[in-house]
């Protein structure tokens, strides 16, 4: 499959909150009175859940969620519980004008942005614990966040009721997660994944890149590369230490400071492996200045 490139198109907000034909919706009960109209209608919808200060790699899954759907509902939510009290919930960045503007020009029929009271009223007190899938690479070092993921997904699938939900490839750990609830707990959606939207040199699309500055951004691009030639070497047969150890040299020398993890695993367990037998994943995280990048590579047996 083509890796998709950055198209990004940009328009103005109209008073009152909407843009052009886009409906924004800011409660459960308007999404549902939403979705229910459609249905009626004998439509299908499909969600794409984001934080916002989107990209052109959130608009491709508008674009997807079109190809698999009558309707596109986009939700743009800043979900608290998946932020640890020393992460960036506060400074993450938010522009929900801008939001509207660009999933509008996508084709996107409706913007869902609840309130934080919205999701979470007083007086809230249930979790959703993950293991599988969520145990190690980004589970180990942000324990807080599948967590967090997993309630706020299974309530905008049970407040929206899609036939599909599509997820982006490049948070791979989250697709796997929340694949992994929706059949453990029978929510009736079908978990559509799209393969890692890339700058023309490679940097997997984020809203963090923003944190980068101008010579990090020139430096990004280096955890791609160092991954696909990986990826190449174990397909090849290579010795997976080696390899690894090559990788973090590669992107220490790029300039990235603490480097999380790099880590080969089972492409549908996520489940570590030392050999590739069957289709894997090679997914790290590295920090650059204050950006925290993570990516992952397809790896395939010989």
């Amino acid at each position: 499959m083509t890796t998709p490139t950055v198209a990004q198109t940009d328009s103005a907000l109209a008073a009152g909150g909407a843009a052009d034909h886009l409906t924004v919706l800011r409660n459960v009960a308007d999404l549902r009175a939403q979705v229910a109209a459609w249905r009626g209608a004998g439509q299908t919808v499909a969600l794409v859940p984001t934080m916002g200060a989107l990209h052109d790699g959130h608009l491709a899954l508008v674009r997807r969620g079109r190809e698999l759907a009558d309707h596109v509902i986009a939700s743009v939510f800043v979900n608290p519980t998946q932020f640890a009290p020393h992460e960036d919930f506060d400074r993450y960045p938010r522009d929900e004008a801008g939001d509207a503007a660009k999933l509008a020009s996508a084709g996107c029929a409706a913007l869902y942005a609840p309130t934080v009271r919205g999701m979470y009223p007083d007086g809230f007190a249930t979790a959703i614990s993950v293991g599988g899938p969520s145990e190690g690479l980004c589970g180990s070092f942000r324990p807080q966040m599948f967590g967090g993921v997993a309630i706020v997904v299974t309530k905008l699938f049970l407040q929206a009721l899609p036939d599909v939900a599509v997820f982006g490839e490049k948070d791979y750990q989250q697709l796997m997660v929340i694949r992994r609830f929706t059949r453990d707990l029978d929510i009736p959606v079908r978990v559509e994944g799209l393969p890692t939207v890339r700058e023309a040199d490679g940097l997997a699309l984020s809203s963090r890149n923003a944190y980068l500055s101008p010579d990090e951004r020139a430096r990004a691009p280096e955890l791609n590369r160092a991954l696909t030639v990986a990826a190449a070497a174990l397909t090849a047969g290579a010795e997976l230490d080696g390899v690894l150890t090559a990788v973090r040299g590669r992107i220490a020398e790029a300039g990235f400071g603490a480097i999380d993890y790099v880590e080969l695993r089972d492409g549908e367990t996520l489940a570590p492996i030392t050999r590739v037998e069957r289709p894997a994943r090679l997914l790290v995280a590295a920090w650059l200045g204050k950006a925290r990048l993570i990516d992952n590579v397809p790896v395939q047996p010989a």
